[in-house]
């Protein structure tokens, strides 16, 4: 216990002698009074750079939380709406690009030619019924050697 006390007392005379020397106490004092402060700064900074960024994570998922679904655009026009469906049915390589024709009127949008499969038929119908802006669909595609329906 008492060779604690000795130690203990031997450190701050110590500090003592190096904060209060007559030649470079005052410049020890100063350096140690700013490093002391720099080190309070970087960690206030450090702190609030984490609550910005904690800040702007919860910004986030409260924006995905209040658009979890997409808004109705308007009604698009007929010639953005071919546009929508080609890019959309035409995405797939097996689809004859230069044998269905796509027209758009007020919403309606008619699927015409000829393709390979009878499978494909119904495929690229459905695909094109979950466009937005699509209302109806009217397929007139058809397969090899079978007559061409006629819209009624």
């Amino acid at each position: 216990m008492r060779f604690r006390r000795t130690v203990l007392a031997g450190t701050i005379g110590a500090a003592l002698a190096f904060f209060f020397d007559p030649q470079t106490g005052k410049r020890r004092r100063k350096m140690t009074a700013d490093r002391i402060a720099a080190f309070f700064r970087r960690r206030g900074r450090e702190g609030a750079r984490l609550a910005r960024g904690v800040a702007a994570d919860a910004h986030g998922v409260s924006q995905k939380m209040q658009h979890l679904h997409e808004e109705p655009k308007p009604q698009p026009d007929d010639a953005t709406l071919t546009h929508k469906v080609e890019s959309e049915i035409f995405r797939d390589a097996d689809v004859p690009k230069g044998k269905i024709n796509v027209n758009a009127e007020n919403g309606v949008v008619y699927l015409r030619g000829e393709v390979a499969q009878p499978e494909m038929i119904e495929e690229l119908e459905q695909k094109t019924r979950k466009i937005q802006g699509v209302q109806d669909v009217e397929n007139l595609l058809h397969v090899p050697g079978q007559e061409a329906p006629t819209s009624a």
